[in-house]
């Protein structure tokens, strides 16, 4: 192969070109990459991509939900001015409706383009929330990562209600989780933690600030309270599990002889913790 015809081709023809004999197993396939990338015909970028593209398939959907304590969701019988400021104040353009009964029943998703359009114009004497919703995509837990972005191209969805065996909502996904999975996190303007910042670090005697991602075994260590992993395995989630609900910014809870002041959080997790002792 001449070096100007090298030139011509693209990164995924001169993988091609360079694979001799036909793998036998996915592991044979990602040895053959490996060997390609070492000789420069995949860069690493492109060598992560298709790296992660080979193993989604192995990866469920419970493993990168987000869990029912922290879905922020509306119920179908609230007044329009309770929720409006939810809509307002978080990032995301669509929310899960659940039944007026308390129930963890989901009977549909809110575009929040759809009722703000409607805003613009007049907004009818007796609101219905009902009168927006789209129909709720539910997906098994137990879903595979490709078979789950099939089905979001298929169903045309970006969001879906996952589900356990017994049909009980334990989360929800989006497409952009599953993306994630394969081209790496897709950061916006709500992310606030930085992968490199400690977990743990003092803003004045007595105090800290404490990453929501913390493990529960090094949060443990650190204030030697012995908060239990076995539901949770970070301090975000015995937060939030202890609200009961998705709490917001500045919100205070005591816990175990600590005080817990919420610093960072979106609609759909809480990011950042302020520690101290109770007094």
């Amino acid at each position: 192969m001449s070096e100007e015809r090298s030139r011509e081709m693209s990164w995924w023809d001169r993988l091609t070109a360079s694979l001799s004999g036909e793998p036998q197993s996915r592991e044979d396939l990602l040895h053959l990459i490996y060997n390609a990338s070492e000789r420069g015909l995949v860069d690493s970028e492109a060598l992560s991509i298709i790296e992660s593209t080979l193993l989604v398939s192995e990866r469920q959907v419970r493993e990168i939900m987000v869990p029912r304590a922290q879905m922020i969701s509306i119920r179908d019988d609230e007044p329009l001015q309770d929720f409006l400021p939810l809509l307002l104040e978080t990032a995301h353009s669509r929310f899960p409706v659940l039944a007026d009964d308390d129930s963890d029943e989901v009977v549909g998703i809110l575009f929040a383009k759809d009722l703000l359009r409607r805003l613009l114009g007049d907004v009818p004497e007796k609101f219905q929330l009902k009168d927006f919703l789209r129909p709720a995509l539910f997906v098994p837990e137990t879903m595979h990562l490709d078979r789950l972005i099939r089905e979001f191209r298929l169903k045309q969805s970006h969001m879906a209600i996952v589900v356990n065996e017994y049909g009980d909502v334990v989360g929800l996904v989006t497409l952009e989780d599953a993306l994630e999975q394969i081209i790496g996190d897709i950061a916006d303007e709500h992310d606030h933690q930085n992968e490199e910042d400690p977990h743990i670090s003092e803003l004045s005697e007595g105090m800290y600030q404490v990453s929501a991602i913390t493990p529960l075994e090094e949060f443990n260590t650190f204030f030697a309270t012995h908060f239990s992993n076995h539901d949770f395995d970070t301090i975000g989630g015995i937060i939030t599990s202890a609200f009961e609900r998705m709490p917001t910014v500045n919100e205070v809870i005591q816990l175990s002889g600590l005080r817990f002041r919420i610093t960072a959080a979106d609609s759909r997790t809480v990011r950042q913790l302020e520690v101290s002792r109770s007094s």
